[in-house]
């Protein structure tokens, strides 16, 4: 409730507010992790460095949908993944910059999406799941706070 986002038509304020607050989220709950903190997997949960990917990858394909475009091979081997840690294992501060990188593009994307399309038909996946431009926008605001969630729990988790 900050009041409307430069640049965002109102119909899709909601959505902007919530990928501004993802991205406040995911900061606090996983800068200061080390890189054993952010890869942790207890009980075999997803750790807090996948939630990051994921967020990233995720918002990334959905957004393809919404514009009517194909996955390219490249989302579809970052799909695969999104769970390895690398080797050595990827940072905090790395990490979170390719999950804002994300919710950055996915901000501009919002920002020019024309409201006359919002109800256009859309297909998700092979199957061509059928959606619309605004289900996959919402979806894949509402998606990225899901992770963020699980970011915020999982720290708790792993800070014991």
């Amino acid at each position: 409730m900050r009041g409307p986002v430069e640049g965002v038509a109102p119909e899709l304020q909601p959505v902007a507010h919530s990928f501004l607050q993802v991205r406040e989220e995911i900061e606090r709950f996983a800068a200061d992790l080390t890189p054993a903190q952010l890869w942790a997997r207890p009980g075999g949960a997803g750790s807090i460095g996948f939630h990051l990917r994921h967020i990233a990858g995720a918002t990334d394909r959905l957004l393809t949908y919404a514009r009517d475009e194909a996955l390219t091979a490249e989302q579809l081997a970052w799909l695969k993944a999104e769970a390895d840690p690398g080797a050595p294992p990827a940072g905090a501060r790395e990490t979170l910059e390719v999950a804002c990188a994300a919710i950055d593009r996915a901000l501009a994307q919002v920002r020019g999406t024309d409201v006359a399309r919002l109800l256009d038909a859309r297909g998700v996946g092979r199957a061509r799941l059928p959606t619309t431009v605004l289900g996959l926008l919402f979806h894949a605001a509402e998606h990225a706070t899901r992770h963020a969630g699980q970011i915020a729990t999982m720290r708790k988790i792993v800070l014991g």
